[in-house]
């Protein structure tokens, strides 16, 4: 391959994982570019997980063999069955030297160093191929995994230019992926509660507009649970403010313990006192039971004093749910009903009759639902 057409490889790669939307897109595009660069006809990307003593593959691209898969959920192989991915690079860095990647073939070793080969020599006989260039990964000035290229038999094995050419190749992974690292942690980040770890209210309004669009296009049931953790204020004014975000945490890993029970359902921190529950295909009545769960366990905290529970499922008798919006004010109104009258188990919205004071609630304008709102909670002053 001429020096312009390398470039335009390399350029392509480091394009197509700067194009990515997550990592396993990143890893797809490291793989299938690398696999084009080098003029392969399968690639694989593996992290080396030291506290494991394995390499795992993240992602299989180009003809792929019997048993492998895109992206596979087991596929590992102890670190010691592949000891150059470990003991070559040591030893490269202990003299000084960059990581090299290098040639193995079915027949032996082309390039790199004997003794090290036998296992990657099985495996290229086992899945019919007859060479492939393995090339280490550093990130952040650590071994991070390896990018592994494979022909079938019957073509060129590669050359000492080719495994050269690997080097650079994986260089370029690997900035791919500590730029996609990085942007997955920013929005992780913009996703996320910092005090209690659980998705905050911005993750909570996009996973609910997705779960409403679901809901209008075939049926599945959305459900919301909204709960406010009671006598946090007198937590803090009593015994600080420390205290008050150690009830915080404990309480949200009460509720992601009871989300646990509602299979993909998303446990957030609203904001200060409140939190919710999203849960999207369980029946009404499982997700009530999970909420009545997280009443009891509530509780039992030490210092609060329990939680004021609301829920609106689109299963039950609460009219058309056409808006992400509509869905929450049913649970925040049922929320208050329970709040207002001490409920220890959750109020959910629709069950009360054909006059459900919580729907009308929800449904009233917003100035009137303050008013009502009030009334509610007037009876029990907290």
């Amino acid at each position: 391959m001429g020096e312009d057409r390398r470039l335009a490889a390399v350029v392509a790669l480091a394009q197509g994982m700067a194009a990515a939307h997550g990592l396993r897109e990143a890893w797809r595009a490291a793989a299938s570019g690398a696999c084009r660069a080098l003029g392969g006809s399968f690639a694989a990307l593996s992290v080396w997980e030291r506290e494991l003593g394995r390499l795992k593959v993240l992602v299989n691209v180009g003809e792929l063999a019997e048993g492998e898969e895109e992206f596979p959920e087991d596929e590992a192989y102890p670190v010691h069955q592949f000891a150059e991915i470990t003991e070559f690079l040591h030893e490269q860095w202990a003299g000084g030297g960059e990581p090299d990647a290098w040639v193995e073939t079915a027949e032996g070793p082309a390039a790199g160093q004997p003794g090290y080969c036998h296992q990657r020599v099985a495996a290229l006989r086992r899945r019919g191929r007859g060479c492939c260039v393995v090339a280490p990964i550093v990130l952040h000035g650590r071994a991070w995994g390896e990018l592994y290229v494979a022909r079938p038999v019957g073509v060129p094995v590669f050359g000492r230019a080719d495994a050269d050419f690997a080097t650079v190749l994986a260089s370029v992974v690997a900035a791919g992926i500590a730029q996609t690292e990085r942007l997955e942690e920013a929005r992780r980040l913009a996703f996320t509660d910092s005090l209690t770890g659980l998705a905050n209210r911005r993750a909570v309004d996009v996973r609910l507009e997705q779960a409403i669009e679901r809901h209008r296009r075939d049926g599945a049931v959305v459900s919301l649970v909204v709960c406010d953790l009671n006598g946090l204020k007198r937590v803090n004014d009593t015994h600080g403010h420390a205290a008050g975000d150690r009830l915080l945490e404990r309480f949200g890993s009460v509720l992601s313990l009871c989300g646990a029970m509602l299979p993909g359902a998303l446990a957030a921190r609203l904001g200060g006192d409140e939190f919710c529950l999203l849960a999207v295909g369980p029946p009404a009545d499982q997700v009530v039971k999970a909420a009545g769960e997280l009443c009891r366990r509530a509780a039992e905290l030490e210092l609060g004093d329990g939680v004021a529970c609301g829920v609106a499922s689109t299963e039950d008798p609460i009219g058309t749910v056409r808006s992400a919006r509509r869905l929450f004010r049913l649970a925040d109104a049922a929320q208050y009903r329970a709040k207002a009258e001490r409920a220890g188990r959750p109020v959910v919205a629709g069950r009360a009759g054909p006059d459900d004071p919580v729907v009308r609630l929800a449904d009233e304008p917003s100035r009137e639902a303050g008013g009502e709102r009030r009334r509610f909670r007037g009876r029990h002053a907290p």
